[in-house]
């Protein structure tokens, strides 16, 4: 298995769908309650570097997308939608949320900016599990 021979388009259009995502949990749905758990103003905000940020964000997705294409088409193309959403979500469950959990209790973060955090990278995983479901 060759670490490029992956459906390049399911990998774009994941991170897409995770980008997505969180652009409606951390706008409409937590965006108010996400600023007051880290502690910044919508001025703050828009201060920052907007291109990095938002580019380095896509890059991240497009990592994640990347490996999680490459899980599936090492261990197989045939396995059903369900398995691979649930693939998904358990990888953001069994890693990514201990990452951050255990990153949020050495720094002392809230509860509510982990819940927060946490539930955007089930959705997150859940999102690019789909694309990938029905793409690959």
């Amino acid at each position: 298995m060759n670490l490029f021979d992956v459906n390049w388009l399911a990998v774009v259009l994941g991170a897409l769908a995770g980008f997505v995502v969180g652009g409606i949990w951390y706008g409409p749905i937590m965006g108010k309650k996400w600023m007051g758990a880290v502690g910044l103003t919508e001025e703050q905000i828009k201060e920052g570097n907007m291109g990095a940020i938002y580019g380095g964000a896509f890059a991240f997705s497009l990592l994640a997308s990347w490996t999680l294409a490459h899980t599936f088409a090492t261990y197989g193309q045939d396995f059903s939608v369900l398995v691979k959403v649930m693939t998904a979500f358990g990888v953001a469950l069994g890693f990514i949320v201990p990452a951050i959990g255990t990153n949020y209790l050495f720094s002392q973060k809230s509860k509510t900016l982990f819940f927060i955090d946490a539930g955007y990278w089930l959705l997150f995983y859940i999102a690019m599990g789909l694309v990938h479901a029905y793409l690959a």
